[in-house]
């Protein structure tokens, strides 16, 4: 039997009897004297159960005026506070303005309880998992508590929205379908009433929200993975192409072990090059992901991909003065 499974079971008789003998425990979980008192030292320092011995009778209860901050469930494995851990700091991550940290924090210091022992303090536990984001762009919380509210309750939203494309602010009314976060950015998908057909909002680019009495237009799930989730990256297009590209042995086992789109096509070719084929509707995103690989990767088609990224090769090599006939 566990520590937490052993930790389960003498809360659980503890909150059903009025009074149990350090005896009549030991029975229960068939284990020794020296195991016990440490499994009820650790339930009352490190957990904070309020474990009480009355001297009078020997026995031992838990103080149910003391309240206490449980963990859902059952007690939990050592291995499975450390990966709620890793779920809190990738939550924190993606939390940048602090929205949920009033929430997550106790929680995080209970896991952190849990696992301290004499060779390892809480902090040195927490600075073994580490998660970093890339280019996260900082978003008003009070709009995404907006966002989030009148996307539960099904509710229309009044938004002002700058378009980085051109940085001009519009006036939009929307019906929210759901968040996504995406390459450490929170996107949401919702129906645009003044466009008229589904459109992803970067919630960093939403200046003023504002709830609006109507319920939202619904939109069925299909025709959502249909219109933004058909293409390649974030950005929808009624029109879907394939690309194929063509990856050097060097960098082939890298992007073999990629996950790019869930239709994604690859196979290795007979010279150690990878050849990939994916779907796109509106090319922003793959054409960045295609130039991060400068010299390992050739666009072999459609023409229109490839030569737009030979244009962008060109201009960039223009920068440093260096022409291209």
């Amino acid at each position: 039997m566990s520590q937490s499974e052993r930790f389960g079971i003498i809360e659980r008789i503890l909150l059903t009897q009025r009074g149990v003998t350090f005896g009549e425990l030991q029975q229960r979980l068939e284990i020794s004297r020296a195991t016990l008192h440490r499994d009820l030292r650790s339930l009352r320092e490190r957990m904070q159960v309020p474990i009480v011995l009355n001297r009078e009778t020997g026995t031992y209860y838990i103080d149910r005026s003391v309240e206490r901050y449980e963990l859902p469930g059952v007690w939990f494995s050592a291995g499975e506070i450390h990966a709620l851990l890793s779920m809190q700091q990738l939550l924190a991550a993606f939390d940048a303005g602090g929205l949920l940290a009033e929430h997550v924090g106790p929680l995080r210091q209970r896991l952190l309880g849990m696992l301290e022992s004499a060779t390892d303090s809480a902090d040195d536990i927490a600075r073994r998992i580490r998660i970093l984001s890339a280019a996260a762009r900082h978003y008003a919380p009070q709009h995404f508590q907006h966002i989030a509210a009148a996307l539960m309750e099904r509710r229309r939203l009044s938004i002002e929205y700058v378009a980085r494309s051109k940085g001009d602010p519009s006036q939009r009314e929307i019906s929210p379908q759901r968040l996504t976060h995406y390459r450490d950015n929170w996107y949401l998908d919702a129906w645009c009433h003044l466009r008229d057909e589904l459109r992803s909002f970067a919630v960093d680019a939403i200046k003023a929200v504002k709830t609006i009495d109507a319920v939202a237009q619904e939109i069925p799930e299909a025709e959502l993975d249909a219109a933004l989730g058909a293409g390649y990256g974030i950005f929808a297009g009624a029109e879907v192409q394939w690309a194929t590209l063509l990856f050097t042995p060097e960098r082939a086992r890298w992007v073999a072990a990629e996950h790019w789109h869930p239709e994604q096509e690859g196979v290795f070719l007979e010279d150690g090059s990878y050849q990939l084929r994916l779907p796109y509707s509106s090319d922003p995103e793959l054409v960045m992901d295609v130039l991060k690989y400068g010299p390992d990767c050739e666009v072999v088609g459609p023409e229109g991909l490839r030569e737009k990224v030979v244009g962008l090769l060109k201009a960039a090599m223009g920068r440093y003065g260096i022409e291209i006939e």
